[in-house]
């Protein structure tokens, strides 16, 4: 009798695999980067954007399974990304991407991976692994990409099983910048690429805490009215004064807000107390959230999209949002002087928050899309021209 195949065995042709922690495999063909990485799974809708989504510093730690299944159709550029580096560990597509077909690519998406490091598999059903992420949560996995299709399953399990998990890690020290700068540059246009300042000596002075920013964020307060100045995450609060802010921006990032919380909070209450004027997104609405006392929660799945609703309580409008995040503030754990502005027309959780006694508010969606749609610019537009009435 012949001896039993090994079932753990890769099949014919795989060059990639996902590793559950449960000890659960799937396998398909690998490409970008060969290696291995470990962290959290998630999955973004998004139909474009795939650039932007890898390097979006929130997603350090998670590996993004891209529900549209041509994705790397158009290729890779210079221009289309968020952070000098992609932040995402790997990605898991449906089909193996073609080559590019867009007149602004400059290299295949699957080149660019392996220039930047980056693991791909493809060949999954991520229909399937879709359903398992909504039916079970965002599992922790590991991923690996060997080109000779030969894999070390026992040591990827143990990877899989010893990595704790992105709650109570912070990860906003990580990806945040290492010192400040003053940011220059505005939005992007087909004709004319990205803009300048325009000149930005009269302008209201935006200093953003970057916790894990998208430059997207900044060209778009660029584009509102504003002069940025970019600050560390770990800046405290006689540095931000000391730029001598009209306001100040939190940003996005990834993590579980109560771990960078324990060294951000007390600066935004410090900023609160003084009544400096406050615009979060994301994270920097999670640690908005925190410092008025409210509490944050892991979500089960967590929302990354391009195409989520939000209603806007205050008239009933709905604006189609980016989303990504894992974490949410607790509506019921706002105190009074805190109020809802937005919710989720998907599950119903908090999307936005304004304080009644402080000139501060956020929302949990992403106003600068990249990818996604534009609804929410007019945030931007909110902030900055309330700072310019101070400002004159």
């Amino acid at each position: 009798m012949a001896p039993a195949a090994d079932p753990h065995a890769p099949p014919p042709g795989a060059t990639g695999v996902l590793l559950f922690r449960d000890g659960s495999v799937m396998w398909g063909r690998g490409f970008g980067a060969a290696g291995s990485a470990v962290g959290e799974l998630c999955f973004n809708t998004a139909m474009t954007g795939y650039q932007e989504v890898m390097t979006d510093p929130s997603y350090a730690g998670q590996v993004v399974t891209f529900t549209f299944p041509h994705i790397g159709n158009v290729g890779a550029n210079e221009e289309d990304v968020e952070a000098g580096v992609p932040h995402a560990l790997g990605c898991v597509v449906r089909e193996l991407p073609t080559a590019p077909s867009n007149f602004r690519a400059t290299q295949g998406f699957a080149e660019w991976l392996a220039r930047t490091g980056r693991i791909g598999l493809a060949g999954v059903d991520t229909r399937a692994l879709t359903r398992r992420i909504r039916g079970g949560g965002a599992p922790d996995v590991a991923i690996a990409h060997a080109p000779d299709g030969r894999f070390d399953l026992p040591a990827l399990l143990a990877q899989a099983r010893a990595w704790p998990g992105l709650e109570g890690m912070d990860l906003a020290k990580d990806v945040s910048c290492r010192q400040l700068f003053a940011w220059s540059g505005g939005a992007w246009s087909l004709e004319e690429g990205y803009a300048g300042d325009g000149g930005t000596a009269h302008r209201p002075h935006v200093v953003a805490i970057d916790y894990g920013s998208k430059r997207n964020i900044f060209r778009n307060l660029v584009r509102a009215g504003a002069r940025v100045t970019v600050l560390p995450a770990t800046a405290t609060y006689d540095e931000v004064i000391a730029l001598e802010p009209d306001g100040v921006f939190l940003s996005n990032g990834p993590g579980d807000p109560a771990a960078t919380g324990l060294y951000t909070v007390p600066v935004i209450r410090r900023l609160l107390e003084r009544s400096v004027p406050i615009f979060g997104i994301c994270l920097g609405h999670q640690l908005l959230g925190l410092a008025v006392g409210a509490r944050t929660t892991k979500m089960f799945q967590g929302h990354r999209g391009a195409n989520h609703p939000v209603r806007r309580l205050a008239d009933g409008r709905v604006e189609i949002t980016s989303m990504n995040h894992g974490f949410a503030v607790e509506a019921d754990s706002l105190p009074p002087n805190a109020r809802a502005t937005h919710v989720s027309l998907f599950d119903g959780s908090l999307a936005g928050l304004e304080l009644t006694d402080r000139p501060a508010f956020s929302v949990q969606h992403h106003p600068e899309a990249s990818p996604g749609p534009q609804d929410s610019f007019y945030l931007f537009e909110r902030f900055v021209d309330a700072l310019r009435k101070q400002h004159v």
